[in-house]
Order: structure tokens, then sequence, then C-alpha cells
């Protein structure tokens, strides 16, 4: 646990993290990628990052919104509409106008570019079949297995502004533009192979320059209120989302090292 004051507003939140977010920004991996090979190394760990999202957005969905029948309405009116909104985009959205979640898209991409996709088949398998979420991880690579626990470990005990602080600071798109231009750049060279690769990269980052950032600041301090605990509670789990997505990188960085 930080020593600093605990923050009391999202400013204070972001003021906190800032260190953090540079070194992320700043990681060495995306100077790293120079090949099609490594690309399929990124994407074969970055994968489970687009999978695990989906499960704390859902997490955020049931806390925020009714999911229960009968059905009796929300009290934070705006963040529910939020979560919804997010959940439209992320698990229905439109490509080439069929609807398919981001997560589906991601394999599709993995698929044109030739990563390996069985790892993370075999998860979802194993969840189809009632697995437990850990047993079932055990054919993710062993950062990308790190990374989801962490994932879980908010889920399963955090309070929901938590939840909502691991979601909003720690899956913001900190994908730099330079490694976005490479990618556009490696995908002409082979003739459009990372095409949905390139889809799924813009696509983030449209939504979330629109509306996306603004109303999850929000929902942050709607959670959090005037409760001084849970500010210190929702500036811990963002600042644990991002070393987890410092330490994800720092694994998959060093694979793409040792495969050359």
């Amino acid at each position: 646990m930080s020593t600093l004051a605990a923050p009391t507003s999202v400013a204070a939140i972001e003021e906190r993290l800032a260190p953090l977010r540079a070194r992320l920004t700043e990681h060495p991996i995306y100077a790293a990628v120079q090949s099609l090979a490594d690309v399929r190394l990124f994407m074969e760990s970055h994968v489970f990052a687009v999978w695990d999202f989906m499960s704390l957005l859902k997490s955020l969905q049931r806390g925020l919104t009714c999911v229960d029948v009968p059905w009796t309405p929300s009290p934070l009116v705006a963040s529910r509409r939020f979560v919804n909104e997010i959940v439209l985009g992320e698990e229905s959205d439109e490509y080439h106008g069929r609807p398919v979640s981001h997560f589906e898209i991601y394999l599709e991409s993995m698929q044109a570019a030739g990563a390996e996709t069985v790892p993370m088949q075999a998860v979802l398998q194993a969840l189809a079949q009632q697995s437990d979420w850990r047993q079932a991880l055990e054919a993710a690579p062993a950062p990308a297995r790190a990374f989801v626990q962490e994932t879980f470990r908010v889920i399963e005990t955090g309070s929901l502004a938590a939840q909502a602080a691991a979601f909003t600071f720690g899956r913001e798109d900190v994908i730099p533009d330079l490694f976005r231009g490479f990618i556009r750049e490696l995908n002409q060279e082979l003739a459009g192979s990372l095409g949905v690769f390139v889809w799924y990269l813009e696509r983030h980052i449209e939504v979330d320059g629109e509306d996306h950032g603004p109303l999850s600041l929000r929902m942050v301090a709607d959670l959090c209120g005037t409760n001084s605990s849970l500010w210190e509670e929702a500036t811990q789990a963002a600042e644990d989302a991002i070393r987890a997505r410092i330490a994800l990188w720092d694994g998959v960085h060093a694979a793409i090292l040792a495969a050359r």
C-alpha cells in the first residue's frame, strides 16, 4: 500500500499514476516488435488481456445494473448506461456488417496473422466444460496467466470502486502511435494479413477517444463518492492493474528477445 496521502479525486489518482503510466507507454516491447514473428508472440499473450477484459466489464455490469429477476432499478443511472454501452460495443460490435465481439475479432486477427490460438481456445473449452478459471488457465503462457490472475483477484475481492478503477485506469489504450503505425506498414508489406489486427487497434482508439474516457472517470467518482477508503482502494487497484500490464509486457518482451 502506498504511503502517500489518499487521493480523493480522479485528478489525484491520475497524478499518482503518472510515473507508472510513463513506464508503460515507454516500455521497450513496442520497439522490440520488428517482424511478423514478433507480432505473433505479442498477440499470443495479449489475447488473454483482451479476453479477461470482458470478465472485468461483466463484473461491473453486474454491479452497476440489475441482472436479477424481478428487476429493480440501480441507483447510479449514468454509470449503468455507460457500462451497458461498453458491453454493447465490446460484446456485439459491427465488423463488416456482422455482429461480433472484439475478443472474437482478435482471435480472427491472430488466425489471419498465423499466430497460435490453441492455448486460448483450450482455456475457452475448459471453461465451457465448467472448469475453474484457475485450472483452465494452465494452458496460458506464464506472463498472461499472471496478468489474468490479477484481474480476477480484483473481481473476486475488490469493491466495485476498485473494479471500476482497474477498468478505467488499467485498461486505457496505452499502445503508442508509433507501434500502431508499424503494424499498419507491416500490414501493407504483408498484403493485408494484419488487416483485422489493424482494425482492432484503430477501433479501440476511436471508441476510447469519444465518450468512454470521461464517462469511465465519472463512474469511478460516483462509486467512490466522499469515502476516502474507497478512493484509496481504487487508487491501489489502478496501480496494481498497471503494474500487471507492465509485467505482462516484460514477459512478452523477454519471449521476443529469446526467440531471436
